[in-house]
């Protein structure tokens, strides 16, 4: 048998809600040349007799032990016969032409080593107004790849050429969750990382989805690994308690600030940052976005200073009213 251009891998774990529905849009594909490794991680419920009822020689099943994300993830990329790997999550639906414009985009960008899509945004069976629009060029993502994940992990396609050079999904305890954030940091160090600009994936939000079971046990390993990010593109040898304040101050994990977090180094660093990815892209809009995280330190370290997490409601509510006032005004101007 010839080795299938993309390997698609779907871990399951007690997924039978929309099981079948994310076997099926990958089965649907306009892109035909692919095998989908699926990783059945221990489900008690019904996954497995929906899995048996298929019959298409592309799709492998593999049952084991409950062993989580990471390594069940771990376990499908070394099975995976393909150059490019893609990742299908069991809640979520891949658009038809999601896997031909993927490999279209890594064939003609070859050093580009992972790349992802922007995504609907769906709870349960109902679509909302909402969705994950993240940037799509390499500096901004890079940018943004210091503070956070702004990569949707059902969507992306990875380079497994990468992968055999960066490692797998860590599954040290103390390295994830969130394994695609601690991975994806790793690749952007090495290469070229894009999202496609269509919303080429719905991202379904259930209460029982993997990412979602259980307490969220992320964030301070979230803070860990964006001090890192932060220290490895200013050139420094590791985290420092700059950095680490930025990590902490930015997703409000005051626990984590050292005990006199300065927020004139945490601002400098950030648009030091900001200057070096810029000077290596010449993308204006990665200064906009420096200036911007800027900003948002200051009015975090306010809130932090003088414990004003109680006014969050009161500056929404506020922030609303002037959008709505400003949108009306315009409708009436018209």
């Amino acid at each position: 048998m010839n080795s299938p251009l993309v390997s698609v891998v779907l871990p399951v774990y007690n997924g039978a809600a929309y099981l079948a529905s994310a076997v099926d849009c990958i089965l649907k594909q306009t892109f035909a040349d692919f095998e989908l490794i699926v990783i059945i991680d221990g489900s008690t419920d019904a996954s497995a007799a929906l899995l048996a009822e298929i019959h298409d020689p592309r799709v492998i099943v593999v049952h084991q032990k409950n062993a989580g994300l990471a390594a069940s993830l771990n376990r499908a990329i070394e099975m995976a016969r393909g150059p490019y790997i893609a990742r299908q999550d069991q809640d979520d639906i891949s658009m038809p032409t999601r896997l031909a414009c993927q490999f279209e985009f890594m064939e003609t960008h070859p050093k580009c080593a992972l790349l992802g899509t922007r995504a609907e945004i769906w709870v349960g069976d109902q679509k909302t107004e909402r969705a994950h629009d993240h940037p799509v060029e390499d500096a901004s993502l890079r940018f943004e790849l210091l503070f956070n994940n702004p990569f949707v992990h059902s969507s992306v396609m990875l380079r497994k050429s990468s992968l055999d050079e960066v490692g797998l999904y860590a599954t040290d305890s103390a390295r994830q969750p969130p394994e695609d954030y601690e991975l994806w940091s790793r690749i952007a160090r090495h290469a070229m990382i894009a999202n496609l600009p269509e919303r080429m994936t719905i991202y379904r939000e259930v209460p029982k989805s993997m990412s979602r079971v259980g307490r969220n046990p992320f964030l301070e390993k979230l803070v860990v690994i964006s001090s890192e990010n932060i220290a490895a593109i200013l050139g420094l040898t590791g985290p420092s308690s700059v950095t680490g304040d930025i990590a902490a101050m930015t997703h409000s994990a005051y626990d984590c600030l050292s005990a006199k977090p300065d927020l004139k180094s945490m601002c400098d660093y950030v648009y030091k940052a900001g200057l070096r990815i810029h000077a290596g892209s010449g993308e204006s809009d990665v200064l906009q976005r420096a200036e911007f995280r800027v900003k948002c330190l200051r009015h975090q370290y306010l809130v932090y200073r003088y414990k004003a997490d109680w006014l969050r409601p009161f500056v929404r509510f506020t922030r609303t009213m002037k959008m709505r006032i400003k949108k009306y005004a315009n409708y009436e101007a018209k």
